[in-house]
């Protein structure tokens, strides 16, 4: 079995690669802990989007629609504003067309390899980033935590574990998504015509002009209720739409089919996300991203029960955590 993982380079920046069998990973410990590539390497599939080689300085600018970024809290704020127990927390405005913070803090900023390894049963990679009163980020979310990420790859594909631990002496938010960017069409010999994708989604959150969720359902189109049915080609139409998420057969999930090979791409993300964005870069035909995330967008200023909006915090000392998984099956 052919299997290692080392450091080394990814268009000139630091990398992580792991190695198993016709799969391979990299991560980019030093932009965001972002995974920025899974290849099937025997027969050429590129599942996630990656910066080519003169990409790169945009990439850096905006490392959000690449690979797997992490958005902590996710999505968009009003006017920047975050309550929390009392508090109202102000993000920067970094969306000037809606007046909205976007995405987070932990996508751009460096992160700490803690180790690496492989064996014949996996090659695996873990990094974190600790957020302290000696931090920037906790100028904007003064509390103390940890955020570890895990990859494992071996014959199963691509595992990712999440732990957060809430390292304070205050109740801290818990708010997550990643911006996964999939390849649509990810085999070389494929057009954007071959795919068709399934999504465990429900309702379709009503928007604002802002973008932010007013509280209420849209009925689905016949082509967002093939979405989570049948499948649909994934640039029907363009689409940056927020769903609610209603796992199928126990699973909560995306399912990407080339219909020219015969194969799909499974992106299980497990039942702790209870919401789905899903944008496809104004229906590119080259990749989408369909973003598993806990809460709803603009959570803490939606006058709705945080349980129905996924609006929860850790205590101190507590630990969240969750796993998702990527693979091929025919």
């Amino acid at each position: 079995m052919n299997h290692k993982a080392y450091e080394g380079s990814y268009h000139g920046e630091k990398a992580v690669w792991l190695q198993h069998g016709s799969y391979e990973a990299a991560i980019l410990p030093e932009i965001g802990g972002n995974l920025i590539a899974f290849r099937d390497n025997d027969h050429g599939y590129r599942f996630l989007r990656e910066p080519e080689a003169d990409e790169m300085e945009s990439f850096k600018s905006n490392p959000g629609v690449h690979g797997m970024p992490v958005l902590f809290p996710p999505n968009r704020y009003e006017g920047g504003k975050f309550p929390w127990n009392g508090q109202v927390y102000q993000f920067p405005i970094n969306e000037e067309e809606t007046g909205n913070h976007l995405h987070g803090f932990l996508h751009t900023i460096p992160w700490k390899v803690e180790g690496f390894g492989s064996s014949e049963s996996e090659s695996y990679v873990e990094v974190s980033v600790t957020i302290d009163e000696h931090h920037p980020v906790y100028a904007m979310l003064p509390h103390r935590f940890t955020f570890r990420l895990r990859y494992t790859l071996n014959q199963d594909g691509l595992a990712q574990h999440v732990l957060i631990r809430n390292q304070g002496t205050s109740s801290m938010p818990c708010l997550l998504a990643f911006h996964t960017a999939v390849n649509a069409p990810f085999a070389p010999d494929s057009t954007a015509d071959d795919c068709i994708v399934r999504i465990t989604l429900g309702d379709r959150w009503e928007m604002s002009d802002r973008m932010l969720p007013t509280g209420k359902f849209q009925p689905l189109t016949p082509e967002e209720e093939q979405l989570r049915t049948s499948g649909v080609n994934p640039f029907f139409d363009s689409l940056d739409n927020h769903y609610t998420a209603v796992p199928q057969n126990g699973r909560n999930r995306m399912e990407l089919t080339d219909t020219k090979l015969g194969k799909t791409f499974v992106y299980d993300v497990g039942n702790s996300y209870k919401e789905w964005m899903v944008w496809n870069s104004g229906a590119s035909r080259k990749f989408f991203c369909p973003e598993p995330q806990i809460n709803v967008v603009n959570a803490p200023n939606m006058d709705l029960p945080a349980e129905e909006i996924g609006l929860f915090g850790l205590g101190p000392g507590e630990i969240w955590e969750a796993c998702s998984r990527l693979y091929l099956k025919n």
